[in-house]
C-alpha cells in the first residue's frame, strides 16, 4: 500500500444539525493494489491469474479523469476523480423521512485545498437549518473541529476496490470481463472498507463474503459489488463501487470568482455537528 486510509467505508462522517442527522462524505483513501501472486519467470509469458487480471484493472492514476459512485450501509456517494490535479469532487444526498427535506452536501478537493457546498430542498417553512450561500465555500482546515474526518486527496481508488480484491480468497472469470468469488474482510486492509463493528458482527461470515466484478472493454474496472450478509439487527446490503467515463470525465478545478467565497462560521458549525 502506498496510501493510508483516513476513514472506513465509502461514507463515514455523520453531520448533525438541529433539524436532521445526515451522512456527509469522507471516502476511504485510495490504496494502490500491490502485485498479487508470483511474477512470471524471465523469458516466459504465463497468463495472469483471474485475481491478477482483476487487480490490474483497478485505477492507478494513468487512466485520466473518471466518474465514480458507490453505495454502503451508510448511504450513497458520487463524484469525479482527476489524478493530474490531485482533485476529487464528491456529493452525498440525504433525505429526512420525517420532515421531508433533502440535504445535498458536496466537497471539492484540489491538492490540499477544500471547498464545500450545501443545499437544502423541500425545507420551506422549517427553522433551525443553517443559512449558507449557494457557492463553493473555501474551508480552512485549521478551523475544522474534526479535520481527520474531512476528505483529502489520498489516491484514485476512492472505493478501495484494490484492497478488497487483494483480500479475495477465490476469484473466477465468468466470461469476458466478468468475475466472481469471495473476499475475506478480516484480511489486510479489506477490513477498513467497513465499520469495525460491522466486520465483528459478521463473525465467520466475514471471511467469505461473495463478490462480483466487471471490467470494461478498455481494461478498466467498472464495477465491484460485495453482498454483505445480514448481522444482528442490520439487514443484508450491497457494498457497491462503480468507476466509469475513464479519460472523458470533466477535470476537477478550483472554483473561482463569484462561484466561491470563504466559508462562514455556520459551515464549520455544520461539520462540527
Amino acid at each position: 500500500m502506498t496510501q493510508r486510509t483516513r476513514t472506513v467505508g465509502l461514507i463515514r462522517r455523520v453531520v448533525t444539525t438541529t433539524a436532521v442527522a445526515v451522512v456527509a462524505a469522507a471516502l476511504v483513501a485510495g490504496c494502490e493494489p500491490a502485485a498479487s501472486g508470483p511474477a512470471a519467470a524471465p523469458g516466459t509469458s504465463a497468463a495472469p491469474t483471474p485475481k491478477q487480471a482483476l487487480l490490474a484493472a483497478v485505477p492507478d492514476g494513468t487512466e485520466g479523469t473518471f466518474r465514480f459512485s458507490g453505495t454502503s450501509a451508510t448511504g450513497d456517494v458520487s463524484g469525479l476523480v482527476d489524478p493530474t490535479a490531485k482533485g476529487m469532487e464528491l456529493t452525498v444526498a440525504s433525505k429526512d423521512a420525517e420532515l421531508g427535506f433533502t440535504m445535498r452536501m458536496s466537497f471539492r478537493i484540489v491538492a490540499d485545498d477544500l471547498w464545500m457546498k450545501v443545499r437544502f430542498t423541500g425545507a420551506e417553512g422549517l427553522t433551525g437549518l443553517p443559512k449558507l450561500p449557494n457557492r463553493w465555500l473555501k474551508m480552512d482546515r485549521a478551523k475544522l473541529a474534526d479535520a481527520e474526518s474531512t476528505p483529502v486527496w489520498e489516491g484514485v481508488d476512492v472505493g478501495n476496490a484494490g484492497p478488497l480484491i487483494e483480500a479475495a480468497t477465490r476469484v473466477e472469470e465468468q466470461g469476458a470481463g466478468k468475475y466472481a468469488g469471495t473476499i475475506d474482510l478480516t484480511s489486510g486492509e479489506a477490513a477498513k472498507a467497513l465499520e469495525a463493528d460491522e466486520v465483528t458482527a459478521l463473525g465467520d461470515a466475514a471471511k467469505a463474503v461473495p463478490f462480483t466484478a466487471e471490467v470494461g472493454a478498455d481494461g478498466n474496472l467498472s464495477r465491484l459489488t460485495l453482498q454483505i450478509p445480514a448481522a444482528g439487527k442490520r439487514k443484508a446490503y450491497p457494498y457497491l463501487v462503480e468507476y466509469r467515463d475513464y479519460g472523458t470525465a470533466p477535470k476537477v478545478v478550483a472554483p473561482t470568482g463569484t462561484a466561491a467565497q470563504d466559508a462562514p462560521k455556520a459551515a464549520y458549525d455544520l461539520l462540527a455537528g
